[in-house]
Formats: structure tokens, C-alpha cells, sequence
């Protein structure tokens, strides 16, 4: 989609807590149908970016526009437009699958609920599963029934931080296979990640985000999956070099 208008469109932002700034100046754009991979070391900013994306924390500086509703005045509209994944799957353990679906589904006002639902399941592949408590599922399937959550009212932006973690392998295959088929929807995508291979696997797009700033991009089409940790570590050297060493 060369030249197509942003869907996120973030301009020099900074987050501040108390004396220390953990987002520093950044920019950051995603045109529609991007998935764009987020990588970078503990404390770079990743989790709290993707917070203030979600509407779930308030910038200090900058701009924020999601589907041309700015943040934080239009963070109503925003999470009309976003499904948020987090590491805890933000579920209620004592109710059904349906249940929590039919809960998120009438805080949207959506009509139709049951053959969405129906196609929610399908989707995350726990069609035979609707009707058991959620306490009872492994953290896989509660992932995926998060994953499910957030897609639920279709919004065109889904922001994962880090959905991978905690999850064994046979786990990590089967969200892998969740979020292509999400992505083949045509759902614009932005995920966290400290898994490089599999970020080169899923994602159109990496960027490295470093001292609270994205200080590398790179399309699919301009880097092979192998150089990825190359791209990743140079990134990263620059951005040190940069900062001096300090984070303030």
C-alpha cells in the first residue's frame, strides 16, 4: 500500500515517569495491513508504548492518532477501532468462553453477537470448547480466546505485547497460526517481541525500539530473515553509542 494514508501516526512522543523518560522523541508510523514487529531489550519503552496505543496510559508529550482520532481527547473512539492483547489474557476465569465473549461483545453494543462469537471461535480454534469455564483452559488457549476478545468487535488496529510469552512450543505454533490468519484478514498489526525468529516469520515490517525511541526500520522486502539479528544488533550498537549510556 505505497503512499496510503497512516493508520497510526505517532510524532514526537514522550512518556515521563517521574524524573526518568521512558519514551524520548519518538515517531512512528503503520499504514493499513502493516504487521509491523516491535523489537528491543528490556526497558526500551516497548510495553509502555503499546499502552499509550491502547489508551491505556496518558502521553506526557506528542502526538497519537489511531484511524484519525487523536489520543488521549479521543480515546473512546480509538478502542472502538482496537483489540489489545497484554501478557495476562484479562479474562474471567469463572465464566464460560461465550460468556466472556457475550461480556466484551455488550460493552461494544454489538448486534449479531451469537454467529460472531460462533466466528470468533472458529477463528482462534476453540469451537468445541465455548461452553467450559476458562479457569479450566491451559494458557495457550486462554491467549487464544484473548486473542479472540480482541477481535471480536473487528477493529482495524490489534496490538499484541509479547503474546508468546509463557507459552511451550506446541502453543507457540498453534497463536502463530492465529495471528497469519488475522493478519491475512487484513487487520493492521503491531506486536512486541523479544523472539526474533519468530517476529521474521510473521511480521511485513521490524522495528527496533531502543532508549525509548525506534532507532531502525526495515520492510520484509529490504532484509532476509537471516540478517535479521544482524539488523537487530547494529540497531542496537547505534542507539548505545547515541545515548551515551544513559537513559534520562
Amino acid at each position: 500500500m505505497v503512499g496510503a494514508a497512516p493508520l497510526i501516526e505517532v510524532r514526537q512522543l514522550y512518556k515521563r515517569f517521574g524524573l526518568k523518560n521512558v519514551i524520548r522523541g519518538l515517531d512512528f508510523q503503520v499504514i493499513p495491513g502493516e504487521f509491523v514487529a516491535l523489537l528491543g531489550p528490556n526497558g526500551a519503552g516497548k510495553t509502555t508504548f503499546l499502552r499509550i496505543l491502547a489508551s491505556l496510559s496518558r502521553p506526557t508529550f506528542g502526538v497519537v492518532k489511531i484511524s484519525g482520532f487523536r489520543l488521549p481527547a479521543q480515546a473512546a473512539a480509538v478502542r472502538r477501532e482496537m483489540g489489545f492483547v497484554s501478557h495476562f489474557p484479562l479474562l474471567y476465569g469463572d465464566l464460560t468462553a461465550v460468556e466472556n465473549l457475550q461480556f466484551y461483545g455488550r460493552m461494544f453494543n454489538l448486534y449479531g453477537l451469537k454467529p460472531r462469537i460462533q466466528e470468533v471461535l472458529d477463528l482462534v480454534g476453540l469451537s468445541s470448547r465455548g461452553s467450559d469455564l476458562v479457569r479450566t483452559f491451559s494458557r495457550g488457549m486462554q491467549q487464544r480466546l484473548a486473542i479472540g476478545r480482541a477481535v471480536l468487535h473487528d477493529p482495524e488496529v490489534i496490538l499484541f505485547d509479547e503474546p508468546h510469552t509463557g507459552l511451550d512450543q506446541d502453543a507457540c505454533v498453534m497463536l502463530d497460526q492465529v495471528l497469519r490468519q488475522v493478519a491475512a484478514r487484513g487487520r493492521t498489526i503491531v506486536m512486541t517481541s523479544h523472539d526474533l525468529a519468530r517476529a521474521a516469520d510473521l511480521a511485513s515490517r521490524f522495528d527496533v525500539l531502543s532508549y525509548g525511541k525506534i532507532t531502525a526500520s526495515a520492510r520484509r522486502d529490504e532484509i532476509n530473515p537471516d540478517e535479521l539479528l544482524g539488523f537487530y544488533r547494529e540497531a542496537l550498537k547505534v542507539s548505545t553509542a547515541e545515548a551515551g549510556g544513559t537513559f534520562g
